[in-house]
């Protein structure tokens, strides 16, 4: 199945999308700079093969320029406001409660992307193995799915309104 554009959106609140972008600009600006001036006073301690402080400061060099990579993926794709949602029908931006089949626990999460922290409520991603198998599902629907570790899972949905509804 090829992914379209749609499948590609991240929905993002402005808050989450302000964050990351604030993120993104110190990373690629100011904490492009602090890096670099890291890697010259270590590499001005002389050998670069014994050099730990050196080594250390590319590797975070790398860290922050993936993250920068990952940024631009996330905010490029990003759609700020609410995701087109209808009560009873699991998406983004929705609260869902599922029970596990064979289970009385009812689980209840925001199914929205991971750089939406900060909400009072767990959060799952609409790509993860859960999300995608209950991502268009309605109340009362059931879908099963394949855990990492193989094993398959029958959820049930049992509720699903608008995050702050």
């Amino acid at each position: 199945m090829t992914e379209t554009r749609a499948d590609n959106v991240t929905w993002l609140t402005q808050e989450a999308y302000d964050r990351l972008k604030a993120e993104l600009d110190h990373l690629s600006g100011p904490g492009r700079i602090e890096i670099a001036q890291k890697i010259e006073a270590a590499r001005e301690e002389g050998d670069l093969r014994e050099n730990g402080g050196y080594h250390a400061a590319k590797e975070e060099q790398g860290k922050i320029e993936g993250r920068i990579l990952q940024l631009q993926s996330i905010l490029e794709n990003a759609r700020v406001g609410e995701a087109p949602r209808s009560a009873g029908v699991v998406g983004p931006g929705m609260t869902v409660t599922i029970a596990f089949e064979g289970d009385d626990e009812e689980v209840t999460f925001l199914l929205a992307s991971r750089e939406e922290s900060g909400v009072p409520i767990d959060v799952y991603s609409p790509k993860s193995p859960l999300g995608s198998a209950i991502n268009g599902k309605k109340v009362g629907d059931k879908a099963s799915y394949t855990l990492p570790n193989g094993r398959g899972m029958t959820v049930e949905i049992l509720d699903a309104t608008p995050y702050g509804a």
